[in-house]
């Protein structure tokens, strides 16, 4: 390579996923300009100006006027290239291609990172995904700020350089003082906190529903008048999930790193996600003019909680269709196309009317039919079809709120639905599929792991000719039924499984 060209690796994200970049720097003579070119975006182009005062203030010559014509091109040339990221390597290439450090093998690199004007390193999005991208191309040694090698010390591969200032990289370089790598360490999985099921009094139905949504993955709407307990029955249904494992950890920390959310750590434990119901579309589902993972991608491997669902826009609820059915999302735009992981477990809330008290005992809903019918109208069918659990939240009585907790029973009700996950697990795997919980089987999986006791295949089929179940509800109650049976560690589907599962997917109304 010419003395005055040089060439270093950076990365740029792409929805979660992360692709190589090169940024070359061509010094040439001419009138003085910085130029940087490949479909750079505003905060990238103001890299001119970061890059020259974290020069100056870092003890080497910066880009001025005697230093003929500066051209910054990034590779790909096609590819639109966001973000703060490439200040690092632009510094790194400048200083190669004007002499100012000694040359090395800069093609088993990668230099990320945000320059301050003192020459100090900002943490930037997506370091864990860089880190896989590092792994996946057999790159040796990954350049980035502190804030970023602890979030990716995760991923076992290259090795992890925490850079604080430009000055001490160019020492390091130098091999005038070296940088202590970080070290590899394996993700510890922590339990989830929230309300502690043992805090809600009463709602043994409820309770029970959710014991099964954990123990499979299932959606569930609950429907009640206002403070019947549905929202603390949601942030306990998250408590009661065991604590992710390790391939779980990096795959929904990877999405919550693109994001920039992780704040020099990584997420240890399962997502609870709450969106209010005036969050956007682009919000809750993912995109935006760069797309970028949305609500439901945040709530990967966890929990996305809808209270008040049918004051969400309906043209975001439609959207959450395909995603509760795949466990992804594509964004697709004009110019570009994306995928995103959004494999959670639904819980939604709703009032059976606008005042919420149509159908309570003992306060009168003053609602007319028209405005319950079209209240509840506002979720679709087809959305109601893919919620495996429907179950009704009604008004408590004073007794059941002065009943004592008892925290023993919330540990034994933890420890089933963890050795029902354990059960699932071990199934499919040997069976050499990757999914986790009965929610994500196929039609085709179902009929596989069914399992059914032979009165149980001639109740099932007496259901169906009798409740008009589409066939995707069809195969929603297998998927129930099968947890049930997991959950009372049973071989086969029983009738009573069959039972309980078409009784929780019934809507009152």
């Amino acid at each position: 390579m010419p003395p005055h060209l040089a060439r270093v690796r950076a990365a740029e994200l792409d929805g979660i996923e992360a692709r190589l970049i090169d940024v070359e720097v061509d010094l040439n003579v001419g009138l003085h300009a910085f130029n940087i070119i490949g479909l750079a975006d505003k905060a990238l182009n103001e890299a001119r100006e970061r890059v020259g005062s974290a020069l100056k203030n870092s003890g080497v010559k910066p880009p001025t006027k005697d230093n003929r014509k500066i051209t910054v091109n990034l590779a790909p040339a096609d590819v639109k290239k966001t973000g703060s990221q490439y200040d690092l390597a632009i510094a790194v290439a400048y200083l190669l291609a004007t002499g100012q450090i000694k040359h090395f093998n800069t093609d088993d690199k990668l230099f990320l990172g945000e320059l301050g004007l003192d020459g100090g390193l900002r943490p930037v999005a997506g370091s864990l995904n860089f880190a896989m991208l590092a792994k996946q191309h057999e790159l040796k040694e990954i350049f980035l700020p502190p804030a970023n090698a602890r979030e990716a010390k995760i991923i076992f591969g290259a090795r992890l350089i925490p850079v604080p200032t430009l000055r001490t990289l160019l020492d390091h370089l130098s091999e005038e003082t070296l940088i202590t790598p970080e070290e590899f360490s394996e993700p510890k999985p922590l339990q989830t906190e929230g309300i502690d099921i043992s805090e809600i009094r009463g709602q043994e139905g409820a309770k029970r529903a959710l014991t099964v949504a954990a123990a499979g993955g299932h959606n569930i709407l609950m429907s009640g008048p206002p403070g019947s307990g549905k929202s603390m029955l949601a942030q306990a249904l998250v408590s009661l999930l065991p604590p992710p494992s390790t391939e779980e950890i990096i795959d929904a920390s990877r999405i919550w790193s693109a994001a920039g959310l992780l704040d020099g750590s990584y997420l240890a434990t399962r997502p609870f996600r709450a969106p209010h119901h005036t969050a956007s579309l682009a919000a809750i589902v993912g995109g935006g003019q760069n797309p970028r993972p949305g609500e439901i991608s945040l709530a990967h491997r966890g929990v996305l909680f809808l209270d008040e669902l049918p004051e969400f826009h309906r043209d975001l609820l439609e959207a959450l269709r395909q995603p509760l059915e795949s466990g992804r999302v594509n964004i697709a735009r004009a110019k570009t196309s994306i995928t995103l992981p959004a494999r959670f477990t639904l819980v939604s809330a709703m009032n059976p009317c606008p005042c919420g008290y149509w159908g309570d005992p003992e306060k009168e809903c003053r609602c007319s039919a028209y405005e319950v019918f079209r209240y509840q109208k506002k979720i679709s069918g087809p959305l109601l079809d893919r919620i495996d659990i429907h179950i009704n939240v009604p008004r408590m009585k004073i007794d059941e709120l002065r009943r004592p907790a008892d925290s023993r029973s919330t540990n034994e009700l933890k420890a089933r639905i963890s050795r029902a996950r354990t059960l699932q697990i071990n199934r499919f795997r040997e069976a050499g599929l990757d999914i986790l919980v009965n929610a994500e089987m196929s039609s085709k999986d179902c009929e596989r792991f069914a399992a059914l006791a032979p009165a149980a295949d001639k109740f099932l089929k007496d259901v169906f000719d009798r409740s008009l179940l589409s066939a995707r509800g069809y195969y929603r109650i297998l998927k129930t039924a099968r947890t049930i049976a997991d959950l009372e560690e049973s071989p086969r589907t029983e009738v009573g499984h069959l039972a309980e599962a078409f009784q929780l997917r019934v809507r009152e109304e």
